[in-house]
């Protein structure tokens, strides 16, 4: 009360202005238009989506009219469902797991790598099409794109996983936020950072940042097969797409380059020491937050596990079920073990279920994974998944079956906090044994609480940091400043070749000349010398 009483006129003053510049500054009721990717990647947009809504922002969703996750109605966002087959089928998506499931139980020969991968592009390249063919017609609709031009927004927020928003963003000249893992050509830093071979894996290489001269052959070699996918699926589609809309000297990539921030969907828990730029945010683990109690139910069957703990596993959204030997295998290996188990699975019930097993057709991930007694996440090696046991410090059994699911995995059994197996190969043995080293081994879960330390070590949350940087592009217009103009440069200006060349050429030059000069002196010399003796 006594400083108050202190308070001069002049310091109110000065208070109420530095209160109306900093007010000034903040965003309100700002307008985002949202172009998302269907499946699991919305799951993490939806985060994003509904953080904005809570701090006042009006959000528009573009969605197909069969998306799988996106629903048209909700309380966050608005949509517009456009008359387009480019979301998720779930039947179809169901068709291409069962299939991947299968090839990899062929064995694991070079030709059913070949064969999956081939599988994998196949259903990428359909995909592309798809979702170029809605953008064209979103183009090719003057009422559409009036309206969108009309309604004023502040930016468009895209995962770059597919191209389509990034298109529509240069259409409409907004500013453009990317939440992204993954581009049109692959892992984001490869289209935006520098990222030597040397030192930066490729994903699906599995390697790390130490590489012996076979692995940086390997590398190499995983680079050049990267560059026969973009070959493939991305250039056959985008470049004449861009040509046709933006013109012939602008490159499809470029328009992804020049987005204003990056929202990275991983860090350096995750991600090994590599280059970055100032417009890349990481906000790994923003989906993640503390565990809330569990229903009774549940509660009880948890805690009757006792000393032992409890095992959870779940494949995530995407793959429903298993072939039915394997979920026996599964369920006889759980059986066999004093924890208890909560399984997500759905189909056939296992004959050999034990009575330590709790099946059911969904389950609360976060909340178990965040209970003192769970002791092992056995998951397929989503990012989602995986940050929420890094958050949690849960070590992990692994059964990575596509996309990037191998390539997390290595990354986390290279810190020592999960142990991979093949699903080609598994049976109840592999699994089981898999899981009492995950259980018994204190390396394991000690690795993994110290990755969890680090990754919560930080100033802010993950997701406040994202929608800072989201609000900071409203109030800016964009974050010229922070974008470099290298991906504007040709492959000879990058490299400097150009001036490598002139530089040589200099120095080639310099050394001809000298080399004339010396050899004309030497016979001018030798000519006065041969005339005084004549």
């Amino acid at each position: 009360t006594g400083n108050q009483s202190r308070m001069s006129p002049t310091f109110v003053l000065s208070w109420l202005i530095s209160m109306f510049f900093y007010s000034s500054f903040l965003v309100n009721g700002g307008k985002v238009l949202v172009f998302p990717v269907d499946g699991s990647h919305w799951v993490n947009m939806k985060v994003i989506i509904e953080e904005l809504h809570v701090r006042g922002h009006e959000v528009t969703v573009l969605r197909p009219s069969d998306s799988w996750y996106i629903k048209p109605d909700s309380p966050h966002y608005k949509a517009i469902t456009l008359n387009s087959p480019a979301g998720f089928d779930s039947k179809g998506f169901g068709s291409f797991v069962t299939r991947t499931l299968n090839m990899q139980r062929q064995g694991a020969s070079i030709w059913t790598r070949i064969s999956l991968e081939l599988d994998m592009l196949n259903n990428f390249n359909e995909m592309n099409k798809l979702v170029l063919q809605m953008v064209e017609e979103m183009f090719e609709d003057p009422k559409l794109m009036q309206s969108l031009h009309e309604a004023k927004y502040d930016l468009v927020l895209t995962d770059p996983a597919i191209g389509g928003g990034v298109l529509l963003a240069h259409r409409l000249g907004l500013p453009l936020v990317l939440n992204v893992r993954w581009t049109i050509q692959g892992e984001g830093h490869q289209a935006i950072t520098p990222s030597p071979l040397s030192y930066v894996p490729i994903p699906g290489s599995e390697l790390t940042d130490k590489m012996s001269f076979k692995q940086r052959i390997k590398n190499i070699l995983y680079y050049i097969f990267t560059c026969l996918q973009i070959w493939y699926i991305t250039e056959p589609n985008y470049k004449p797409f861009v040509h046709r809309y933006f013109g012939s000297d602008i490159h499809y990539m470029e328009l992804f380059q020049a987005a204003d921030i990056w929202l990275m969907r991983n860090d350096f828990t995750l991600e090994f020491p590599r280059p970055t730029m100032p417009n890349i945010v990481y906000m790994s683990g923003f989906q993640c937050k503390p565990s809330k109690p569990l229903p009774k139910d549940l509660e009880d069957f948890v805690e009757s596990s006792g000393e032992h703990g409890v095992i959870v596993m779940t494949l995530g959204t995407l793959v429903e079920r298993l072939p039915d030997d394997i979920t026996e295998d599964i369920a006889a290996a759980f059986a066999e073990l004093s924890q208890k188990v909560i399984w997500k699975h759905k189909g056939r019930r296992p004959n050999n279920l034990g009575n330590n097993t709790l099946v059911l057709d969904w389950l609360p991930q976060n909340d178990l994974l965040g209970h003192p007694k769970t002791r092992v996440f056995v998951a397929h090696g989503g990012t989602n998944g995986i940050q929420e046991a890094i958050y949690h410090g849960v070590p992990l059994v692994g059964l990575p079956l596509m996309f990037d699911q191998h390539d997390n995995f290595f990354r986390m059994q290279a810190r020592g906090v999960a142990k991979v197996l093949d699903f080609g190969t598994l049976n109840k043995d592999t699994f089981l044994e898999g899981l009492k080293e995950v259980l018994y081994t204190p390396s394991y879960k000690e690795n993994m609480k110290k990755l969890s330390s680090l990754h919560r070590d930080q100033p802010m949350k993950p997701l406040d940091r994202a929608v800072f940087w989201i609000e900071f592009v409203m109030r800016h217009k964009g974050a010229a400043h922070l974008k470099t103009d290298s991906y504007k440069m040709t492959m000879i200006q990058y490299y400097s070749m150009d001036v490598a060349a002139f530089l040589f050429a200099t120095v080639l030059l310099f050394l001809l000349v000298s080399f004339s000069a010396v050899k004309f002196l030497i016979r001018q010399i030798f000519d006065r010398s041969k005339v005084k003796k004549e």
